[in-house]
């Protein structure tokens, strides 16, 4: 009598492998991937930082040279280059604990380097609110300031930077005054006599209406004439003025500047989310980092 034999059995669920060593081995290879990662963006943020230093190192010692370079020139270039050699600094000193941390899979670093950002994160948090909150407060505060300037125009040596600042904002934005260039009545400088119109600062001076560069050349040569330690020492005769009548701009700051908000108001935008997404995503890579090395290697070297 024939017997019956039953077929194989054929499971046709696949099965999984269950080697611990395996798993470890892919976590082991991940942890490697983010800690190279975040070591190579570090070290492009380093040297970037290193760049900003030289640049503000460049224009704190070799001012002169650094204005003729770009054109135009004020007294505020030397906290502007402090504000960039202390921002380089701080770069290089974030990127170089997010380098060895990484790269030597300290947790201290990386730690430090988590701490750090998330500061520097909810300090433009807290900025962002501010700006957006107190806008019409801050606006206000903004016009007493440039009002104030242009009244003491030239008359205190103290205030030097808020009135070549003040120039230089004029220059670039190709406007005059706050409102408009009757701002500049009130300044006592330039206010003229009875038979005599108001005069205003070379920086009004709208060369394009005229293909005329002049108005240009004084205040270049002017400024460029006060770069030096005597800088806070300007005479009036060293005072570039133009007659209101004469072809400057007839727009006011206030309205340059809110125009160029809102032609740049997607390029300002996109650069705060791009730097604050970039913060986020390389605290996330860190204090994954930080908490997974010891749970790993710890777990490796129990199964070996």
């Amino acid at each position: 009598m024939d017997t019956f034999e039953e077929p194989p059995f054929v499971s046709l669920v696949p099965t999984y492998s269950k080697d611990p060593q395996a798993k470890m081995s892919a976590q082991e290879s991940c942890l490697s991937l983010i800690k190279y990662f975040l070591f190579v963006f570090n070290l492009f943020f380093f040297v970037l930082g290193g760049l900003i230093f030289c640049f503000g190192t460049w224009i704190l010692i070799d001012k002169t040279s650094f204005v003729s370079f770009v054109g135009v020139s004020f007294a505020p270039l030397q906290t502007w280059s402090k504000v960039l050699a202390v921002s380089g600094v701080f770069t290089m000193v974030l990127a170089l604990l997010g380098c060895v941390g990484a790269l030597k899979e300290l947790r201290c670093l990386l730690g430090l380097y988590f701490g750090m950002l998330l500061l520097l994160f909810a300090t433009q948090i807290t900025l962002g609110i501010l700006i957006s909150t107190q806008r019409i407060r801050l606006e206000r505060r903004v016009q007493e300031l440039v009002l104030q300037t242009i009244h003491n125009y030239r008359t205190n040596p103290d205030e030097a930077a808020a009135e070549e600042s003040w120039d230089y904002a004029q220059f670039q934005l190709r406007c005059c005054g706050w409102h408009s260039p009757r701002d500049w009545i009130s300044a006592r400088l330039l206010r003229g006599n009875e038979s005599e119109e108001h005069s205003v600062p070379c920086s009004c001076y709208n060369s394009t209406a005229t293909n005329d560069s002049s108005g240009f050349d004084k205040l270049f040569f002017s400024q460029i004439s006060r770069v030096g330690p005597r800088a806070k020492l300007r005479q009036t005769a060293d005072l570039c003025t133009l007659p209101a009548k004469a072809p400057i701009y007839r727009e006011g700051c206030a309205q340059s500047l809110r125009k160029w908000l809102h032609n740049n108001l997607i390029s300002i935008v996109g650069i705060c989310l791009g730097v604050g997404l970039l913060e986020l995503g390389f605290m996330t890579l860190s204090i994954f980092l930080c908490r997974n090395l010891d749970h790993v290697y710890n777990r490796l070297a129990r199964y070996r």
